[in-house]
């Protein structure tokens, strides 16, 4: 499982030293995996949870950033009442893979 916190990253100063920015995936860091890929969605939620990826739990908090590789199962479920995360999502479409039906999926 690939979990990334930008409290184990250090900012960098970047546009012309005016702002600074804490990278959680570099720049085409990512370009092999989604080769033949494109944006499937974007959203932002509040959850509360424990990631399980492919039978791994891992607690994630704000800040976190959990890559799930394609085709692999995973949810979130609830640590407590009062552990809130607010979540940012993306989903990269994979090449030749039809369309998918979010409300039911």
């Amino acid at each position: 499982m690939d979990v990334r916190s930008i409290e184990d990253v250090e900012p960098e100063v970047e546009h012309n030293g005016t702002v600074p920015v804490w990278w959680l995936v570099r720049p085409r860091e990512m370009f092999d995996l989604t080769d033949g890929g494109y944006l499937e969605l974007a959203n932002e939620f509040e959850v509360k949870g424990v990631m399980t990826i492919d039978g791994e739990d891992r607690s994630i908090s704000q800040g976190d950033l959990v890559y799930i590789p394609p085709d692999t199962v995973h949810s979130l479920r609830p640590v407590s009442d009062h552990a809130p995360i607010h979540c940012f999502c993306f989903a990269v479409g994979v090449k030749g893979a039809g369309p998918i039906d979010y409300t039911t999926h």
